[in-house]
């Protein structure tokens, strides 16, 4: 076989049955390989970006590695926001790029570009294949480093005369450990008895507690854990934006987000609590605010796998190297539950603050987002997998959609990447055929990767998309407003008739003025085979209350 076919065989071997990808020259040969193979379904995306995007939300909504495949050059550098979003939100990804034939690399060969060189920041590791016997070594260690530990996303580039080589399948696979050994590199440590002693004594000595989920918390077991633990201690959670989906948002002990968006309870609680049990959080701006006023009061117990992100930003007073789902099970049996009854009422009366905020009526004939964003909630029986791009729908819907189990958000978090809403939405649908995938989406995001309805169109699947057009780039607009004087400066954006270009596609397309019409549309897209556009006509200078001023603590947050 040639490299090419090994590759192939070698991709089988990982379990990978769907691959995203935008042919080229230079990855020719592996397309022809392709042509005879039945094992795995290859979807043509519209852009390299997309195919980045597609098995970033492939990967999330399964807990698998997604895999991408695109051409050199100018293929691989559209991939390359793509691989930046998955390793800043700790995604498991496989991104196999064409490269020239290793005789022209450095020559500025025809669409040849340094890609091993660019993404070396922003991959969990890469490599550059140079010779074909390499191939099942490396893609057995790709595999195996995107998976383990702290997830991430690990490049490959492929040279062209490396795929077209023969290889002798003499050695391969029976040489080739199930398990690579790789020098340096550590996926997990065991968790020291005495440290998860010392956090039980901490919690069962707390008087106003506090669980904080991030990231770290959607893998295996740990929310089942978390579930357990915060019932029978009857402790209050909160989450990042990143950790949605770890514990029910209709759960009554969860608080909501914490941060720069968080809910008055979630910030209050966390800037007056007395221990903070934080789980898999890498503590972001977003989340912190000033972060030398960060919940001065309490003792921090930090859990997280990744060493490098304990008190990097925040100084833990007890800092865990380990995964939380092991943290956790040590946990059982060592904790009890204790009287912190006057903290549930202060609890109790900052959640009343909060459902405040969010029951405030419409008071014109506009939509409203939330209104919106209820009436999918509704719709779905909170049961969808949801895909957000970046912006105020992405925070409406973290706060106002009720998610009941992890992987069912889909959201760039620590990029921020407009545009990624749509391609995710398609990996998921990929995924789980079966399962309702809806997408929630500003009118500027939308126009970022719109070309994307084709891709789902010619696949059939079963993908919604709400556009909440506001005719603004909603969150640039509120800073301009709250903090530059209402100097309103290339935020108003038009907007193609959205209904009339998804029918242009093969599509189905729907819009709405009012309420009723919306609760109308959403129940009739639902009720719709295949890929939907929904337009809401959305009230222009609706902001995302509460936020936190840049700068600020997240005490100080403006709630209206």
């Amino acid at each position: 076989m040639n490299g090419s076919q090994l590759l192939i065989e070698m991709l089988i071997e990982n379990k990978i049955e769907t691959l995203f990808g935008y042919p080229g020259g230079a990855v020719l040969p592996l397309y022809d390989a392709l042509y005879d193979c039945d094992r795995i379904q290859h979807v043509l995306v519209r852009h390299e970006q997309a195919a980045v995007h597609a098995a970033d939300g492939y990967a999330r909504a399964t807990g698998r590695p997604g895999v991408a495949l695109v051409t050199s050059g100018p293929g691989a550098t559209n991939a390359v926001t793509g691989i930046a979003t998955a390793f800043m939100d700790s995604v498991p990804l496989i991104v196999l790029t064409g490269q020239v034939s290793t005789d022209l690399i450095g020559l500025d060969s025809f669409q040849e570009v340094d890609i091993y060189g660019m993404t070396m920041p922003i991959t969990k590791h890469n490599y550059v294949v140079r010779h074909v016997d390499d191939l099942p070594r490396i893609v057995n260690e790709a595999f195996h480093i995107a998976t383990t530990g702290r997830p991430g996303p690990v490049l490959i580039d492929l040279p062209k005369n490396v795929l077209n080589a023969e290889f002798r399948a003499g050695s391969w696979p029976a040489s080739e450990p199930s398990t690579p050994s790789i020098r340096g590199y550590i996926a997990e440590s065991s968790i020291d008895p005495k440290e998860i002693e010392m956090a039980a004594e901490r919690l069962n000595r707390a008087q106003r507690p506090l669980i904080l989920l991030g990231g770290g918390c959607i893998q295996g077991e740990t929310p089942t854990l978390i579930q357990e633990l915060a019932g029978h201690l009857g402790l209050p959670v909160a989450s990042t934006l990143m950790g949605i989906g770890a514990f029910p948002s209709g759960h009554s002990l969860y608080l909501g987000m914490v941060g720069m968006h968080g809910t008055v309870a979630a910030n209050r609680a966390l800037q007056s609590a007395d221990v903070v049990l934080n789980l898999g959080v890498r503590f972001s701006d977003r989340v912190t605010g000033n972060r030398k006023a960060f919940s001065p009061e309490s003792y921090k117990i930090q859990v997280d796998l990744d060493p490098s992100e304990l008190s990097k930003n925040i100084p833990a007073d007890l800092a865990i190297t380990g995964t939380c789902a092991e943290f956790l099970s040590g946990l059982r049996g060592q904790v009890h539950r204790t009287d912190h009854s006057a903290w549930d009422l202060q609890i109790a009366d900052w959640r009343k603050r909060s459902a405040k905020t969010k029951r405030k009526e419409n008071l014109n004939q506009k939509l409203t987002p939330e209104e919106v964003i209820r009436c999918i909630q509704q719709a779905t029986a909170g049961d969808a997998i949801i895909a957000t791009d970046v912006g105020q729908h992405q925070i409406w819907t973290a706060t106002h959609y009720q998610f009941s189990e992890a992987r069912s958000l889909l959201t760039s978090g620590g990029l921020g990447t407009m545009g990624y809403g749509l391609p995710a939405a398609i990996g998921a649908a990929i995924a789980f055929p079966e399962r309702q995938v809806v997408c929630i989406t500003g009118d500027g995001s939308f126009q970022m990767n719109m070309q994307e309805i084709m891709t789902a169109v010619d696949y059939g699947l079963n993908v919604k998309v709400a556009i909440f057009k506001n005719g603004y780039l909603g969150m640039v607009r509120q800073w301009q407003q709250l903090f530059l004087g209402r100097r309103y400066s290339s935020v108003h954006i038009s907007s193609p008739d959205f209904v009339a270009l998804a029918k242009s596609f093969g599509a189905h397309g729907f819009r709405a003025h009012t309420h009723e019409e919306a609760e109308r549309i959403i129940e009739l897209a639902l009720q719709t085979e295949g890929l939907v556009v929904m337009e809401f006509d959305m009230t222009e200078e609706r902001n995302v209350y509460p936020i936190v001023p840049p700068g600020s603590s997240n005490q100080e947050m403006i709630v209206e």
